[in-house]
């Protein structure tokens, strides 16, 4: 697969400042002359070729910014498959463009025949995130409805374009729903930092901007709210460690990077104020589905009375199921993922088993946290109970 690789980036320096304790991140401006203080594009047409699409290969960072460029459906089925992309938003729209491209090589007279293969080619590349799903449903039905080849193409890229936007509107709207509970901790605290811990990687790099579980998190910095966040590594791949640290430093929100076991310590000493995390699908019911170890960090949440909270686009919500734990499968990742560990030694990025060769692994990728554990869902429409009666208030139809 072509790639056009763009300048590496160095790792952010080791907080310099503390306040209460708290470890203070100065905010990243530029290295190597590459500004860092806004996000990058995650997806994107080539600026050269509308055939063309460009996302953000988020295994290099936060050692490398590359975009690798999708030149068919298959290739953007292999970019989901192998995390060039993640983040169930960010899945569900690279899915649709996907879609796109195989209408700019769509080839052959059975028309449906054509696109359903396609279709599938990218619903069989990651089992467990909803949006995945939902977006291939609307792209191929709003593609079949156009009456030839230049008209799929413009609805194709149309389906891709506006379900981008959904999700940046989507994202927005969790933030101000979210703040108020950061807000009032704040006022609770008089003028603290409120301590929020989150799970894997629910920013803008999951999604296409604010992201989830980190929007209400970026609206509070903005408004002068002192807040930090305790950011788990998320093993085996490190989204937290790696994606989560890299965006809170581009912001210049204080962070502090934990080894994943040590939320439920944090909890137990009164350094946790609430829990926020994103999605990869949620029952009509409330059952929740994200990172594997979520459920664990909604156990300790749990038992020492702190709340809960989901950050979840209606595009995660799966409609047909309600029992997750029956419902939902969880994926399975290969074991290398476990017994691999990827990181910086000077300017070159290594690969080091961290383990026996020979040991066996098992590579969970999600888990799921049943309702109960959930304090709210925060949606783009509100905040609800995690409840098929709470959900269905904000979701009527």
């Amino acid at each position: 697969m072509p790639s056009n690789p763009l300048r590496p980036i160095v790792p952010a320096a080791d907080p310099v400042q503390e306040r209460n304790g708290v470890p203070l991140n100065e905010p990243l401006q530029e290295r190597n002359g590459v500004p860092l203080n806004r996000p990058l594009p995650t997806i994107r047409l080539h600026p050269g070729n509308d055939c063309i699409v460009q996302v953000l290969d988020q295994r290099k960072l936060p050692f490398d910014v590359m975009m690798n460029d999708l030149l068919t459906a298959a290739d953007a089925a292999s970019a989901i498959r192998d995390m060039q992309v993640r983040g169930a938003p960010l899945i569900g729209v690279t899915a649709a463009y996907g879609m796109y491209l195989a209408a700019c090589a769509e080839t052959g007279s059975d028309i449906v025949g054509y696109y359903h293969q396609a279709q599938q080619s990218l619903a069989v590349t990651r089992p467990t995130a909803v949006d995945l799903f939902a977006a291939l449903k609307r792209s191929a039905t709003a593609i079949l409805a156009a009456p030839d080849r230049s008209a799929r193409i413009a609805a194709a890229l149309q389906t891709a374009q506006i379900l981008a936007e959904e999700s940046i509107a989507a994202c927005r709207a969790i933030g101000e729903h979210g703040l108020p509970f950061i807000a009032d901790l704040a006022k609770a605290k008089n003028g603290a930092p409120v301590n929020i811990l989150t799970h894997c990687n629910a920013g803008y790099l999951a999604c296409i901007e604010y992201g989830t579980a980190t929007a209400p998190i970026y609206l509070a910095h903005e408004n002068g709210i002192p807040v930090h966040v305790w950011v788990d590594e998320t093993r085996p791949r490190n989204q937290g460690a790696r994606l989560t640290a890299f965006e809170l430093a581009q912001r210049g929100v204080p962070h502090t990077v934990i080894a994943d076991n040590t939320g439920g310590h944090l909890m137990q000493h009164g350094l946790v104020d609430l829990l926020i995390t994103g999605t990869d699908r949620t029952t009509r019911c409330g059952d929740v589905a994200n990172k594997i170890g979520t459920y664990l960090k909604a156990l300790a949440a749990f038992d020492n009375g702190i709340p809960f909270y989901v950050a979840a686009p209606s595009s995660s919500i799966d409609w047909n199921s309600c029992n997750g734990l029956r419902d939902i499968e969880i994926e399975q990742r290969d074991a290398h993922e476990l017994r691999f560990m990827e990181g910086a030694d000077g300017d070159a990025v290594k690969e080091v088993r961290i383990y026996p060769e020979h040991s066996p692994a098992a590579n969970f990728a999600f888990d799921v946290t049943p309702a109960r554990l959930v304090t709210a869902i925060i949606t783009e429409r509100g905040v609800c109970p995690a409840s098929e009666e709470g959900l269905r208030r904000l979701f009527p139809k």
